[in-house]
């Protein structure tokens, strides 16, 4: 047999794979999630609801017996359980006999600027989208109005909240609509309400890869204008709707990357604790600065309100990781966040069924593991809060 008769076209061997794969993925999902493969909240236990209120189980308790608020599904043995509209309804509630503003909805008031945050690297396995879509979630659970927006083409941000690219995003409906050359729509047309009150979502895919492919030539027409300036133009037309939006950034520097820092008030670096990884973030560190020097001597107040490495993946026992954390803590300061994002079985685990840590139930695991894994998130995520409620002056 001639060598010609064994070979194959690479890019039909990889269509082909592609296309099985989907198909695979699709029917997971189906099954995971039937009849109509929608993905739906988990119910919260009491003392889950409220920690995330910030109020004594006994006290939520209370409210239950007098009518007061929602109320929750009580099951076998006296336990109650709240769904995350419960919660949030039950935000509502208190803060009107708070004692303070935001005690309960801690988002903008009158002169708050919308919080618009970065999340990005350009080293796979840095955590960038288990990063994102914790603090999205977790942040919408805590009482502020999120954006989440997935502007990576490989879309895994979209698919963790039960959308598939290959077969719900056949006619479009990612950022790209709003911000392409020709015709672009309202940015309102591609955003989605997902089964986590306050957290919607705009969904992405390959056809993100459109912007990068156009710009060059929109460029070189002259037609173009402030290109960096179009993610930031699009959130403009609906800044009231939300207080924060977080950006799951593209895995490259590209022009997607730099609108999207040209729209951010705060920047969120993922960094792995690992030598190969530190190298590569100082190859990305550099790029990034000169993108943003070419982006500034066009215009643009590229003044961010903060920025912020955050360790993922983190082993405490692991004894370089521990050395390269104390070189990053020296180097860096405060820029560091404190709380690390510890490496967990239980946040890949989730990932198998395309779920985060806070959409599954505590028994799928054994309780010390779910329980450092949460805290480890929770750590993280209400750091990145306090930022924003800084920056907002309070």
């Amino acid at each position: 047999m001639s060598r010609a008769d064994t070979q194959e076209d690479l890019n039909a061997v990889i269509r082909q794979h592609s296309e099985v794969l989907a198909a695979q993925l699709h029917s997971q999902r189906e099954s995971l999630f039937p009849p109509d493969a929608s993905k739906s909240m988990r119910k919260f236990t009491s003392g889950e609801a409220a920690a995330l209120l910030g109020v004594n189980d006994s006290y939520l308790r209370k409210l239950h017996l007098d009518g007061k608020g929602p109320s929750p599904e009580v099951s076998s043995g006296n336990r109650r359980h709240y769904s995350a509209e419960d919660i949030h309804n039950l935000r509502i509630l208190l803060e009107k006999t708070a004692r303070k503003p935001g005690d309960y909805l801690p988002g903008r008031r009158a002169g708050d600027h919308l919080q618009v945050i970065g999340v990005m690297n350009f080293k796979g396995g840095s955590g960038k989208t288990t990063s994102s879509a914790h603090l999205a979630q977790r942040l919408a659970l805590k009482g502020y109005r999120v954006l989440a927006i997935d502007l990576d083409p490989q879309a895994s941000l979209t698919a963790l909240h039960g959308v598939q690219p290959e077969f719900d995003l056949l006619d479009g409906g990612t950022l790209y609509d709003a911000i392409r050359y020709e015709d672009p729509v309202p940015i309102a047309a591609v955003i989605r309400k997902t089964y986590i009150p306050n957290l919607d979502l705009i969904p992405g895919n390959l056809e993100l890869m459109e912007f990068e492919h156009e710009t060059p030539r929109a460029l070189s027409r002259g037609n173009a204008g402030l290109f960096f300036f179009r993610v930031k133009e699009a959130l403009a037309q609906v800044d009231e709707r939300y207080d924060v939006v977080v950006i799951d950034c593209p895995p490259q520097l590209g022009f997607l990357t730099m609108s999207a820092l040209s729209a951010a008030t705060g920047v969120l670096v993922t960094i792995h604790p690992e030598m190969l990884d530190v190298m590569s973030m100082s190859q990305f560190l550099r790029m990034t600065a000169d993108l943003m020097d070419v982006i500034a001597d066009s215009g643009a107040d590229m003044s961010h309100d903060w920025m912020r490495y955050l360790l993922t993946r983190y082993e405490p026992t692991d004894a370089p990781q521990n050395r390269i954390v104390a070189f990053l803590r020296t180097m860096y300061g405060d820029k560091v966040l404190n709380a690390p994002m510890l490496k967990s079985t239980a946040i890949s685990d989730a990932g198998l069924t395309k779920q985060t840590l806070y959409e599954v139930e505590r028994s799928a695991f054994t309780r010390t593991t779910y329980d450092r894994a949460i805290e480890s998130l929770n750590a993280v995520n209400d750091e990145i809060a306090q930022l924003i409620q800084k920056t907002w002056g309070r």
